[in-house]
């Protein structure tokens, strides 16, 4: 099991995203559109520099859903490797099976 703050300090991150989504993407936009002055161009930047650095979508860590474990991550489940097999063993995720040949 993961450090619990660790944890909420990751969820504190997605939520950030999510709130400033929309700003930062309009922000980008301007910084580099050639229809606007050098001048726009730069104030848009430093706008974009002014928001709360956890909200950019790069420092969000995939964690596991089950036990927060930030290694081993497998996107397609949501979960680590430990967790993944785990649950497999015992049958729990539908449609994984254990490859034998």
């Amino acid at each position: 099991m993961a450090k619990t703050s660790a944890v909420e300090k990751n969820m504190k991150r997605q939520r950030l995203v999510a709130k400033y989504a929309a700003k930062r993407e309009a922000l980008k936009k301007a910084a580099v559109d050639p229809s606007l002055s050098p001048e726009e161009q730069f104030m848009a930047r430093l706008k974009l520099a002014k928001l709360p650095r956890n909200s950019a979508q790069t420092r969000v860590r995939n964690r596991c859903q089950v036990n927060g474990r930030p290694r081993g991550y497998h996107r397609k489940f949501k979960m680590s490797r430990v967790s993944l097999r785990e649950l497999a063993s015992i049958g729990q995720l539908p449609g994984v099976v254990k490859s034998s040949w």
